[in-house]
């Protein structure tokens, strides 16, 4: 079976014919493999040279009746190579390609359908094929981020590299990837007009060389996730944190009055003290995740009884909740209250945080990207940073052209903004209000039939109920005012 230089289809019912000709000796040996797939049977080659490939089918002079019919083995010998050719196109548009994807494709392509574990294969096959090993990965970074900066010139990526050793030896002129920072410029842009709050976590890649991804996300008025920025360190050091929170506050996260939400890991604390400010008061306001507070409080005192407790004492909302909840604990054993008193109040109670935390108490936004991106862990280093590029990609185009049509409906206010005002402009109903200082714009008023009372000031943006400063949204309080004194 001779290879000669022709592209020419192959024919419609997937069947070879005498004069068929093809383009190369590979393209010879692809379609054999694929034909040999497709109708359940094998061959053995004979003689393999540059212009000649000799190869005969395993069944040949049993007959041929019922082949096609026949049960191919998951062991094929032809079966990985011809699979990861296969799906190659898939999984350089997409490395995060789902394994039940490969499956499909196959099912598509060669009427065939493999186990999981070798759809598995046969994509990390692909993945070699098309980002190289694991080195030639490396390698092949900056380039595709120079090329990437080419088409997108305002994004931001920002390498640091060590020297190289062999053994104990320096090699000259060669350094090696140390930190990467990036952040594309639609994340960039998306934070101008997200809620002024970021929340920051890392998780771990499970390839051959081992680090972790640093990842800060944003919400939007819809609650929308706005992943804002990325890092590739070593782990999760206070060198590897002050080097991403140093590029995030550079490059992404401008403005002054930010909130900062992690967990207590001494890595973050230590690199947001050596931030010169940056991400300090009155810049910025460092806080906690309540669900690290509650499982560092469990580790500590083996007490899954007072997990709620602990937890609905960051939920407070006022200071008067707050304390009738922290005296219950303190009643229960003041070694608890003790160790609460380590963590400065607002840098975990909504009630103390000045509203700087915009009621985010968990890992959620984060938990959500890392999520997305959980398949990506174990790829290539390349491969992971272009899988953020297409995911990310495809997320903001899908979300301009939800806006898009929002706008040409004429609904440019949040739904869930709308949603809430509504609410709380249908519960003012049942209030008394008494203007207490006019002119300071200040006023009491009392809940029916409950009779609860409650102050609130417009000027400052306060009310006793908590909701205000907390949520940033006019709770019904401050709707029940501004009805009564005919306040915008």
């Amino acid at each position: 079976m001779a290879a000669v230089v022709a592209e020419v289809p192959i024919v419609a019912d997937g069947e070879f014919a005498v004069g068929m000709e093809l383009g190369s000796r590979e393209a010879v040996i692809r379609v054999m493999k694929e034909y040999a797939i497709r109708r359940s049977v094998d061959y053995r080659v004979y003689e393999s040279e540059p212009l000649t490939f000799y190869a005969k089918c395993t069944q040949y002079g049993e007959g041929v009746i019922g082949l096609s019919g026949a049960t191919i083995s998951q062991d094929h010998s032809k079966l990985d190579n011809t699979i990861a050719e296969a799906i190659k196109p898939l999984v350089e548009a997409d490395p995060l390609l789902k394994v039940k994807s490969v499956i499909a494709e196959v099912q598509s392509k060669l009427n065939y359908t493999i186990s999981y574990w070798k759809a598995w294969l046969a994509k990390q096959k692909s993945v070699e094929k098309i980002f190289g090993g694991w080195e030639a990965s490396y390698e092949v970074l900056p380039i595709w981020f120079e090329a990437m900066c080419h088409k997108e010139p305002s994004a931001i990526v920002h390498f640091e590299t060590m020297p190289a050793y062999q053994g104990d030896d320096l090699v000259n002129d060669i350094r090696v990837l140390h930190r990467v920072f990036w952040s594309y410029y639609p994340c960039i842009r998306a934070f101008r007009h997200c809620k002024p709050v970021v929340q920051v976590d890392g998780t771990h890649l499970y390839g051959k060389y081992k680090g972790c991804l640093l990842v800060a996300v944003s919400q939007d008025g819809n609650n929308n996730i706005v992943p804002i920025a990325f890092a590739i360190v070593e782990g999760k050091t206070s060198d590897a944190w002050h080097f991403f929170l140093t590029n995030l506050r550079q490059h992404v996260v401008t403005p002054d009055g930010v909130g900062l939400i992690s967990d207590q890991h001494e890595s973050i604390n230590a690199a947001v003290a050596r931030s010169n400010g940056a991400w300090s008061p009155p810049r910025a306001f460092h806080m906690f995740y309540i669900k690290h507070i509650e499982s560092n409080f469990l580790r500590k005192f083996k007490a899954p009884y007072l997990q709620k407790l602990v937890v609905n004492i960051g939920y407070s909302r006022t200071v008067r909740e707050y304390e009738v909840r922290y005296q219950r604990l303190r009643e229960r054993g003041e070694a608890y209250t003790n160790w609460l008193n380590r963590i400065p109040r607002e840098q975990y109670a909504l009630a103390f945080d000045g509203g700087y935390r915009w009621g985010h108490m968990t890992t959620n936004l984060v938990e959500c990207i890392n999520s997305v991106l959980m398949g990506a862990r174990n790829l290539p280093i390349t491969a992971l940073v272009k899988a953020t590029f297409y995911r990310f990609n495809e997320l903001f185009t899908r979300k301009r052209s939800e806006a898009e049509a929002r706008i040409n409906a004429g609904h440019i206010f949040s739904e869930l903004v709308t949603s809430k005002l509504h609410a709380n402009q249908l519960a003012s109903g049942n209030i008394q209000v008494n203007c207490f200082d006019r002119q300071n714009e200040v006023f009491e008023m009392r809940e029916m039939p409950s009779g609860l009372e409650y102050a609130v000031d417009l000027r400052r943006h306060r009310c006793d109920c908590g909701e205000f400063q907390v949520d940033r949204i006019p709770c019904r309080h401050v709707f029940a005012c501004c009805a009564n004194q005919r306040l915008d």
